[in-house]
């Protein structure tokens, strides 16, 4: 998929310069910024994904407190490619949680052996095969916790379907790498430097698809970004192009939806206008 574009050159179009299987790295050209800026944010903040949250403890002698061991087992990635067969729970009938829209995990541990005992996330026992903590290889996956002899940790999981903008244990993303204009000729960033901006501040690699405008040149108060460059590291939860793709369509049903509610209300203020309209004679 290297090097390929998608879209048409009257419509913006995609470049994958590099993919593998936690991130991708693609060139959006033809667009505006606050569309690429829309899709950098949507990516981070609004594709769902599944992630503990709510802990139920039986059982807890680490040293680790109980709001401590929470936290870190709600920031455990779980795999989430089936995300979209679950509901979110507040459209789901059940009373507090059920099989369509959350997942259980249990975890019950006890170090009977001198030494120190590390518990990772694989040992959480999920109820569905298909939503478990997210490992790559021979990985164990998260370091959760560690027992000493004696100590025991016990407690019942309940993962459910989320977004970051609620909490970001829900976001598919690491880090989002966003740049354009890499030759500053758009004049967006003010440098601070002490002897050479250049030497200072070295070009990305993004450099090499742009040109540098001549310095003498006169200058385009009126020029606009229309190439953006984007560097996409996921978790695990998601393959990095399902996060770009479930971005665009969460993009697509928003506008959709504005687009809708803009034309009820023009029906609204037309039929309105219609009634007030004086009679004809």
């Amino acid at each position: 998929m290297n090097g390929n574009i998608v879209g048409d050159s009257s419509n913006p179009q995609l470049r994958i310069r590099s993919i593998d299987r936690n991130s991708v790295d693609f060139v959006l050209s033809n667009t505006q910024l606050s569309v690429a800026n829309s899709l950098r944010r949507t990516m981070i903040a609004e594709v769902p994904t599944m992630a503990i949250d709510l802990v139920q403890f039986i059982d807890n002698t680490s040293v680790l407190a109980d709001e401590f061991l929470a936290h870190r087992l709600g920031l455990v990635p779980l795999v989430s490619h089936n995300v979209d067969k679950f509901k979110y729970t507040r459209d789901c009938t059940c009373a507090e949680y059920c099989k369509d829209c959350s997942v259980e995990f249990t975890l019950h541990v006890k170090c009977t052996e001198p030494g120190t005992r590390v518990v990772y996330s694989t040992e959480l026992i999920s109820s569905n095969k298909d939503v478990v903590p997210v490992t790559e290889g021979d990985d164990k996956g998260v370091i959760l916790l560690k027992l000493r002899k004696g100590q025991e940790i016990n407690l019942h999981c309940v993962a459910k379907k989320g977004v970051a903008k609620e909490h970001a244990k829900w976001s598919p993303c690491a880090a989002v790498g966003f740049e354009y204009d890499p030759h500053n000729n758009l004049r967006h960033l003010d440098y601070w430097y002490e002897k050479s901006i250049k030497d200072e501040w070295p070009l990305s690699k993004n450099a090499e698809e742009e040109t540098e405008n001549d310095p003498d040149a006169p200058f385009d108060y009126k020029a606009e970004p229309t190439t953006f460059y984007f560097n996409v590291e996921t978790v695990g939860s998601l393959d990095p192009q399902a996060v770009v793709l479930k971005a665009t369509r969460v993009l697509q049903e928003k506008l959709g939806a504005l687009q809708l509610a803009l034309d009820e209300d023009q029906n609204t203020d037309a039929n309105t206008n219609m009634d007030d309209a004086e009679p004809w004679v």
